[in-house]
């Protein structure tokens, strides 16, 4: 992540009493393990928020379950099986931001099919052919979800998993080419994003960070 970009993460979780009566509130109804992760990804957030100097704020969720961060801020959460992670910037100094993560294993059967292009397909067989060792096409699946949630808070629409084609580079990059018309940031219309990925502790993560200027 760039410089300005606060990032907590966490291996086990916090009380559900560490959310706001809102946050509560939203999922009074869930079952425990989601009210676990709801809790534990916003007490990560709110970490990171100390680190800013900004003042702790409940975080809840918004059109097509975005979280809706306070004014002057950007972020992104997630979480999966015994991970929860949170990254956060001031909209000063980072335009938006996506993070995801996902056990690092093969995806359950039928997804790639839903997920993938013909030419990301393609590329994840040759990957696969380089190193067999990293579950590609999990990395294709968090990556597009990264792209998604460093999107939607430019745009405020859908964009659907063949909207974007994903180029995974084994050097811990990986390319987004949009194929509807991009955001316009500061003025200029983008056709894509650029990304990192890591692998480690039985985790994929993959990230988006576009700083200001």
């Amino acid at each position: 992540m760039p410089a300005g970009v606060v990032g907590r993460d966490t291996f086990s979780d916090v009380p559900e009493s560490t959310m706001f009566p809102e946050e509560a509130e939203r999922v009074a109804n869930a079952v425990d393990k989601r009210k676990r992760e709801y809790a534990t990804v916003r007490h990560c957030a709110r970490q990171a928020f100390a680190e800013l100097g900004i003042p702790p704020a409940p975080l809840l969720n918004g059109e097509r379950g975005a979280p809706q961060w306070p004014t002057g801020v950007v972020g992104s959460m997630t979480h999966c099986a015994g991970y929860r992670a949170a990254v956060v910037a001031r909209s000063s100094d980072v335009h938006t931001l996506g993070i995801d993560a996902e056990p690092h294993g093969p995806l359950p059967d039928g997804v790639l099919g839903v997920i993938a292009r013909d030419e990301e397909k393609v590329r994840l067989t040759e990957l696969t052919a380089a190193d067999s060792a990293v579950h590609w096409d999990r990395m294709l699946f968090c990556a597009k979800e990264t792209v998604y949630k460093a999107w939607y808070p430019l745009t405020h629409k859908w964009l659907g998993f063949e909207e974007a084609s994903i180029t995974l580079g084994r050097d811990g990059t990986f390319e987004a080419k949009l194929l509807v018309p991009g955001p316009v940031i500061a003025g200029e219309q983008v056709d894509g994003f650029t990304g990192r990925w890591l692998v480690g502790d039985g985790l994929v993560i993959t990230a988006i960070a576009i700083p200001v200027g």
